[in-house]
């Protein structure tokens, strides 16, 4: 499990390091699916590292996200995947070392230069911050709270299918809190938003962070109250309600849309 610590000691060969090539991870063909590397190992495949920056502790020794040259993947040896590859291959922990590792690069790359005037920045805060050499402002990494909920008439849970996604499967509802909202509030909005339903008797079931690009959700389920069924078909392409027998494919158990789910119907079940 990573454990998240502002302190870090000094390199070691045994450090472990969750190589990059941008966005995309690198893992070694013939070892387990998504495994760190150690520093030595990384070193001696790809040679200097770049843009390290320090996520905490794996396994009791400090970790760290870095770039290496794509000109050095071996076909024969090294896999390169996004993060989506990732999904239900690799334990949940080692996951979300993965997402923090791709969203810290992504906040070096995205910083390098101030917003406010435009000069270098430099790493500050024990390396927490990056810090503007011109002005002196600070940017640290930022998350997007968003709230997803699980909305529950008797035995049925509404379930949507998103337009563009990817993945054919369908899920619970999902949306950004916007600037002067709590989550409830933003939880009845998007609601009504993309399926045109009131709901109530909001209860909050956890959270998780989750890397596409940079979110911490917010889960909640949510009772019915009234409505018909009006999609906003830019962002969905079919919603309706669903019991335990007749469920469409639906996310992993990784998400916390496919725990929302999974735990709804293992209560109605037991």
């Amino acid at each position: 499990m990573l454990t998240i610590t502002s302190e870090s000691s000094p390199a070691s060969d045994q450090d472990w390091i969750f190589p990059l090539v941008g966005r995309d991870a690198v893992s070694l063909l013939r070892g387990a699916p998504g495994e760190p590397w150690t520093r030595a190992a990384c070193n001696s495949a790809f040679g200097p590292l770049r843009a390290e920056v320090h996520l905490g502790q794996w396994q009791g020794r400090d970790c760290y996200s870095a770039q290496v040259p794509p000109e050095r993947l071996d076909p024969l040896e090294h896999l390169q995947g996004n993060l989506y590859t990732l999904i239900g291959r690799v334990p949940d922990a080692l996951f979300t070392a993965w997402g923090r590792a791709v969203q810290l690069q992504n906040w070096l790359r995205d910083h390098a230069y101030c917003g406010r005037c435009g000069a270098p920045t430099e790493a500050a805060d024990r390396g927490r911050a990056l810090s503007c050499s011109g002005c002196d402002h600070s940017q640290y990494p930022r998350l997007s709270p968003c709230v997803i909920v699980a909305i529950t008439r008797g035995e049925q849970l509404l379930l949507a299918a998103a337009q563009h996604r990817r993945a054919a499967f369908y899920s619970t509802l999902a949306g950004f809190i916007e600037a002067g909202e709590s989550a409830e509030q933003a939880v009845v909005r998007e609601v009504y938003e993309e399926v045109g339903l009131s709901v109530g008797n909001l209860r909050y079931f956890g959270s998780q962070p989750w890397p596409f690009p940079g979110q911490l959700m917010l889960g909640f389920y949510a009772d019915y109250l009234d409505g018909d069924i009006r999609l906003d078909e830019q962002e969905l392409s079919d919603a309706g309600w669903f019991s335990a027998n007749q469920l469409p494919p639906i996310p992993p158990a990784t998400s916390i849309s496919g725990q929302l789910i999974r735990q709804f119907f293992h209560s109605h079940n037991s």
